[in-house]
């Protein structure tokens, strides 16, 4: 099986927005926000998953920018944690700095299937 490593960042990802969240509920009772970084933190991953088995390029494409706006709300979350002193400066940069990278190969793939399904067959 070929390695994805956008799907592999994005299952490590996830698992630890999944410890931050129970960091949030069980030491700072917040479970608003936890429940949504919880929620687009997870998502990413999962529609990269689903992206596997697209039906068609124009499908994948769209999976996967779904995991990217579940990314740039992630994103979001993570800001407001931070700003409101809910998580302190290095777990933001560490956890943010793999938000963002995962965004970037979210991104790259995405601009490449595009530009792979606008290119001319040459028979």
């Amino acid at each position: 099986m070929k390695q994805n490593v956008v799907y592999d960042k994005s299952k490590e990802f996830a698992l630890r927005i999944i410890k931050m969240c129970d960091y949030l509920m069980n030491e700072r009772k917040d479970y608003i926000m936890s429940n949504q970084i919880f929620r687009s933190g997870t998502s990413i991953g999962a529609n990269i998953a689903e992206s596997q088995n697209a039906q068609s390029g124009a499908d994948f494409i769209h999976k996967m920018s779904i995991a990217l706006k579940e990314a740039d709300e992630t994103g979001y979350w993570l800001e407001l944690l931070y700003r409101s002193g809910r998580i302190d400066e290095p777990s933001y940069n560490s956890v943010n700095s793999d938000c963002v990278t995962i965004r970037k190969m979210l991104t790259t793939i995405i601009k490449k299937r595009k530009e792979s399904l606008e290119m001319p067959n040459i028979a």
